[in-house]
């Protein structure tokens, strides 16, 4: 069958996004300014203050309320704020995998290594098309962990568009 590339750069040639600096495993993580530098120091500046009020204020029930609720609010967007998009990524991602495996080799890699796990597969996506295959077969064979197959990639892939 004859190769077919599947590579998710040529796609960020067209981007209009600002371009970030080549990635590797070392910058890959990225921080949403608004939100993790505005909107949680806010939150968390709001519920020190609540608590103090709370122990210095004539009203304590109210404060105690008050920061009961900010406790509750923070945490209800931390766990929502990412849940959401991560669970459509994390299947968007196994999608994107499977399918660059299956044009590189014409084989469906769930029926090829069926004992992937999701940490491989996410892992996998850095991996160029040059590495991709036989970093599979490796991290299947020797049952790599996510991290470790990261390790492993030597031409680092970016994936520029994950939350």
């Amino acid at each position: 069958m004859e190769r077919i590339s599947a590579s998710t750069t040529d796609f960020h040639i067209f981007s209009q996004k600002k371009i970030m600096e080549k990635q590797n495993y070392k910058n890959y993580i990225r921080f949403y300014t608004p939100h993790h530098f505005v909107f949680y120091p806010v939150a968390v500046v709001l519920l020190g203050t609540s608590i103090y009020f709370s122990f210095t204020q004539a009203e304590k029930l109210i404060w105690i309320f008050i920061s009961i609720a900010f406790i509750f609010f923070i945490a209800l967007s931390l766990m929502l704020r990412q849940h959401y998009a991560l669970t459509l990524q994390n299947r968007i991602v196994r999608l994107e995998v499977r399918y660059r495996f299956f044009t590189l080799t014409g084989k469906r890699l769930e029926e090829t290594y069926p004992a992937l796990r999701d940490s491989q597969i996410f892992a996998l996506r850095f991996a160029p098309d040059e590495e991709f295959v036989a970093l599979a077969e490796r991290v299947f064979a020797e049952n790599l962990s996510g991290e470790k197959t990261k390790k492993a990639i030597v031409n680092w892939k970016g994936d520029y568009e994950r939350v």
